[in-house]
């Protein structure tokens, strides 16, 4: 079975809402799925929530993540991400 990971439109005419989902690739875009991996709203180009965790083991078993779901991951990544700080000398004294 070939697996995919891309969105399935919810929501009523003019007004879309997306749900992030894994499903078998012959299926029809709004049709049944496997796992329900997060949301996306793009009126108000909010993500509400996108299990990271769970699309990496996900494609780690060999889906294959559509375009749009790509970037809605890309987003995620530069939203959640933390600044890091390289700090080369310590101030505090090791014991």
């Amino acid at each position: 079975m070939s697996v995919a990971i891309r969105l399935s439109r919810l929501g009523r005419k003019k007004r879309p809402y997306y749900r992030v989902v894994v499903v078998d690739s012959r299926k029809k875009r709004d049709g049944a799925f496997l796992e329900d991996l997060g949301t996306y709203d793009p009126i108000d180009h909010e993500l509400i929530a996108l299990r990271i965790e769970r699309i990496n083991d996900w494609v780690g078993k060999g889906a294959q993540c559509s375009p749009a779901v790509l970037k809605l991951i890309k987003k995620q990544s530069a939203t959640t991400a933390k600044p890091t700080t390289s700090n080369t000398t310590s101030t505090k004294a090791e014991s």
